[in-house]
C-alpha cells in the first residue's frame, strides 16, 4: 500500500511538470519531455558510476575487495527493471545502503520531478520487452 501511495504521488508530481498537452511516450508512463530533462541530470549525477549509456560493467555481480558490488547497468541488462518506480525513486533519493550498496543518496540535490526524469531517461533505454516485464511488476505493487 505504501508503494501505491508513493507512486501515485510521484506520477502526479511528474504530470504536473509536463505540459498539459503532452501525452506519454506510447506504451510508457513518461513523456518525451521527461526523457529529455532526465538525460543531462543522469549524465551529471549517475554516469560517473553507471556509464554514460547506462551500461556500467558486466561484472556488476562480482564484489570488489571490500565486498561491495559495482554499480549495476541501468540499461535493462541488469536487475533495475525488477524494482517498482517507488523503489527506484527511493534509491536515487536515499542511496543504496538500504539494499547493501554504496551508492550515495541524491535527495538533497534532486527533487522528485528530477528523479522521475532520470528514471524516465533510464527506462527509455529499455527494450519494449524489458519495459513490459517491469510494468507487470509495477502493477503488482
Amino acid at each position: 500500500m505504501r508503494y501505491l501511495i508513493t507512486i501515485t504521488l510521484l506520477l502526479c508530481g511528474a504530470c504536473s511538470k509536463s505540459p498539459p498537452h503532452e501525452t506519454p511516450v506510447p506504451g510508457r508512463w513518461y513523456t518525451a519531455s521527461q526523457v529529455s530533462a532526465g538525460e543531462p541530470l543522469y549524465q551529471q549525477y549517475c554516469a560517473v558510476c553507471h556509464a554514460a549509456d547506462g551500461s556500467a560493467t558486466s561484472e556488476w555481480r562480482t564484489p570488489d575487495g571490500n565486498g561491495n558490488y559495482p554499480p549495476p547497468p541501468l540499461n535493462g541488462s541488469a536487475h533495475t527493471w525488477h524494482h517498482p518506480l517507488a523503489v527506484l525513486d527511493q534509491t536515487i533519493a536515499n542511496g543504496g545502503a538500504e539494499f547493501g550498496g554504496v551508492m550515495p543518496g541524491f535527495g538533497t540535490v534532486l527533487v522528485a520531478a528530477d528523479r522521475l526524469a532520470i528514471i524516465a531517461w533510464i527506462q527509455s533505454l529499455w527494450t519494449d520487452d524489458i519495459y513490459a516485464r517491469w510494468w507487470a511488476i509495477e502493477q503488482r505493487d
